[in-house]
């Protein structure tokens, strides 16, 4: 098939995965660690580009369909790399599910009812991640295009939302008597695993290489750019909210950036906002909803995952991936709506974060190995790479340290329940 995914393409999938959920629900859920939360930000912006350095120089040194998997199995094996596998796979669907919960929410700016009721919220939600799967399954170029667009609407109105809370906010009312506002490292670290959110998908362009233009050159371009676009977007966003809503108004409300906009430009600037934030959402959903086939699609092809995953339809997508993690997704978010929509959004968020920053980890592990490797054979190692791989690798054990223990249970059960999986696939290429 035509390789379609050119440099701005490849921007767009960073970008559009990126800058989704995170930036128009987050301010809302770190609301109690209030002007700490800027310094959250840019620490996990700065943790962020060291990450994209490091999939950068594995990118390339050898593109590869599936990303950190591909990685962490040249250097680690078959079991190694299907765990990362695995684990990705259910951190992206966690994404999936938070994404469907984040455009529920910013729905209900709109319709109250959506958000008031717990079976009508579950409803819409889960409907929306069959409408964006159908999109998907449409085929690659459908989906691309349609993330390429979206992403480059998305940006406006966070850029309306950082120069009004310029030029019209307070930076005052940001000030909270809590207790998370202090600055102890346990704060930082459980600030940064909760930021990441906003960051995880700098990764995602590194999974679908067999689609792209030269996969070596533009993947290392697009995740530099992408990853410093981003950082720089967030923290404009993220001065401004804090400039417009108070921390306790904050703390309450499914649409914190509606809420800034309406301080600003009225109930018709917070509705042109909202549906922003909605194109933003939907945006970065389809971009989870494009990468989450090619996972178990890479790791059926290696005879990790049962082949039926591999098959492509007439378009060239993996259908039944995308299919059967459509279902899954849709039960992670009848399992916890229960909580509310914002404990229903901060649990998946912290359970998705867990399991895509572990392949941070493996990835940045494989880079120092191969990199022993290359000095083996005499090739010369400069020391910047060196220096990135070790920060990122770094970064990542910081970043799951504030997942909490009850996370880092969760994410250990969900790894261990894929190894029948494995085994069993396994088994069969082998019979």
């Amino acid at each position: 098939m035509k390789k379609i995914m050119g440099f701005w393409r490849c921007w767009g999938l960073v970008v559009g995965i990126m800058i989704g959920n995170g930036i128009f629900m987050l301010p809302a859920v770190l609301a109690p660690y209030g002007r700490l939360s800027l310094f959250g930000w840019l620490l996990a912006g700065v943790g962020t580009i060291f990450i994209a350095l490091m999939f950068g120089l594995l990118a390339k040194r050898k593109p590869s369909l599936g990303g950190p998997y591909a990685y962490t199995r040249d250097a680690f094996g078959d079991l190694a790399g299907f765990l990362v596998g695995w684990g990705y796979w259910i951190g992206i669907l966690a994404a999936v599910a938070a994404g469907s919960v984040a455009i529920t929410g910013y729905l209900g700016f709109f319709i109250p009812e959506v958000v008031n009721s717990p079976l009508l919220s579950a409803t819409v939600s889960l409907s929306l991640i069959w409408l964006i799967t159908g999109i998907n399954i449409a085929g690659v170029k459908t989906a691309i295009t349609f993330q390429l667009i979206s992403s480059l609407f998305k940006i406006l109105p966070l850029f309306v939302i950082a120069a009004g809370g310029l030029w019209f906010g307070d930076f005052s009312i940001s000030e909270t008597e809590n207790i998370q506002s202090e600055a102890t490292l346990s704060n930082f670290a459980e600030m940064v695993m909760i930021i990441m959110w906003a960051y995880i998908g700098v990764e995602a362009v590194t999974l679908p290489s067999n689609d792209m233009q030269c996969p070596e050159k533009n993947i290392p371009r697009a995740l530099i750019v992408g990853t410093l676009s981003v950082t720089f977007i967030y923290l404009l966003v993220s001065y401004a909210v804090m400039s417009l809503v108070s921390s306790s108004e904050l703390a309450e409300s499914t649409s914190p950036l509606a809420d800034a906009a309406s301080a600003i430009l009225g109930p018709w600037g917070a509705a042109l906002i909202a549906i922003g934030g909605l194109i933003s959402i939907i945006s970065s959903t389809n971009a989870n909803i494009f990468i989450v086939g090619v996972m178990p699609q890479a790791m059926a092809q290696n005879t990790s995952f049962p082949l039926v995953f591999s098959k492509l339809n007439s378009d060239g997508v993996p259908a039944t991936a995308i299919l059967f993690s459509g279902v899954i997704a849709s039960v992670l978010v009848a399992m916890n709506f229960s909580e509310g929509l914002i404990g229903a959004f901060k649990t998946l968020i912290l359970l998705s974060t867990l399991a895509t920053v572990l392949p941070y980890v493996a990835s940045s592990a494989a880079e120092l190995v191969m990199q022993r490797k290359d000095n083996r054979v005499d090739v010369k190692i400069k020391w910047w790479p060196l220096m990135m791989a070790a920060l990122a690798l770094v970064f990542s054990i910081f970043a799951i340290i504030g997942s909490g223990l009850a996370v880092i249970m969760q994410g250990t059960i969900l790894l261990i329940a894929g190894l029948p999986f494995y085994f069993w696939s396994k088994r069969q290429s082998n019979g």
